[in-house]
C-alpha cells in the first residue's frame, strides 16, 4: 500500500524592507535554507514594513494598521520567518501588545506571534538543522544584533551552523554583543553618538583579524559596512544567511561588482 505523502510545513517569508530594497540576495538565501530544512516557502505580495520605525517613534495608530495588514497576509502559513532579529522581534514580541484588550484582534495577534521566528533560530531550534553544505575560505567574526540577542535569545544558533561551513574559521571579536550604533531611527536622531558607538565596534572587528564580518540583521550590517568603508578597511561584510546558503558570489555589502 502506498504511503501518503507527508505535507511539508508552509513558511511565509517576511522579507523585510532593507532586504527587499538593498540586499535581495539575503531573501533568496533564506528561501534556499528554509527549503533545505524541509519546508515550502511563499512570499506574500501584500506584506510591507513590520512597522518598527513607526512603533519606535510612538506612532501606535500607523503601527497597528501595518500590523493588521501583516497578520492578514501571513495567517495562512504554519510559520512566519524573517532574516532579521530586529523585524522578527517586532512581529513576535510587540504585535500582541498593540491589540491587548481588542476582542476582534487580540487572539489573532497572539496566534500570529506564536509562529514567528528569526531565520537561523527557525533552522536550528524549530527544524533541527545541524549543518549546511556550504564553503567559505575565510576567517569570520560575528556581531550579535541587539534585538536578536536580547528579544529572541539568538546567540549560539548562527555559530553552530557556521561551524559546519567548510573553510570558515570563527574568530570572536571583543564584545560581540555590544550595539553597533544603528538602532534604526536612533542613528538619524543621534548621529554623533551612533558614530562613536560604531567606531568602537569597527575597532573590535579590526582587532579580531577576521577578513569577513557576519551578522543576522541587514541594518546593523549596512551601518558597520559603511563605517568600515569610510575607514578604508578591507573587511568584507555579509549577512550570515548568504554564507550558510553558499551564496557568496555577489559582492559584499558596500562593495562593488
Amino acid at each position: 500500500m502506498t504511503q501518503p505523502i507527508e505535507k511539508k510545513p508552509s513558511v511565509g517569508l517576511f522579507v523585510t524592507c532593507l532586504v527587499d530594497l538593498f540586499r535581495p540576495t539575503v531573501g533568496f538565501a533564506a528561501i534556499k535554507l528554509i527549503e533545505e530544512a524541509g519546508c515550502t516557502v511563499d512570499v506574500p505580495r501584500a506584506q510591507t514594513c513590520c512597522g518598527q520605525p513607526a512603533y519606535n517613534s510612538g506612532d501606535r495608530a500607523d503601527t497597528r494598521a501595518i500590523a493588521e495588514n501583516t497578520i492578514e497576509a501571513f495567517e495562512g502559513f504554519d510559520y512566519v520567518v524573517a532574516p532579521s532579529g530586529s523585524c522578527a522581534g517586532m512581529l513576535k514580541k510587540h504585535y500582541p501588545g498593540l491589540f491587548k484588550g481588542d476582542a476582534a484582534w487580540e487572539a489573532r495577534a497572539q496566534a500570529f506571534s506564536a509562529k514567528v521566528h528569526e531565520l537561523v533560530s527557525f533552522l536550528v531550534d524549530v527544524r533541527g538543522m545541524r549543518g549546511v553544505d556550504a564553503r567559505l575560505d575565510a576567517a569570520v567574526t560575528y556581531h550579535d544584533s541587539c534585538s536578536g540577542l536580547r528579544e529572541l535569545d539568538i546567540k549560539q544558533q548562527p555559530r553552530a551552523l557556521l561551524a559546519s561551513v567548510a573553510g570558515v574559521k570563527l574568530v570572536e571579536m571583543q564584545d560581540p554583543d555590544v550595539c553597533c550604533g544603528f538602532g534604526g531611527t536612533f542613528c538619524v536622531k543621534y548621529p554623533d553618538i551612533s558614530n562613536s558607538i560604531v567606531e568602537t565596534k569597527t575597532k573590535s572587528i579590526a582587532a579580531s583579524g577576521a577578513s569577513t564580518l557576519l551578522a543576522g540583521d541587514l541594518g546593523c550590517l549596512m551601518n558597520m559596512a559603511g563605517k568600515l568603508k569610510r575607514e578604508g578597511s578591507k573587511v568584507e561584510v555579509r549577512h550570515v544567511a548568504e554564507v550558510l546558503a553558499g551564496m557568496t558570489q555577489t559582492p559584499p555589502i558596500g562593495g562593488r561588482g
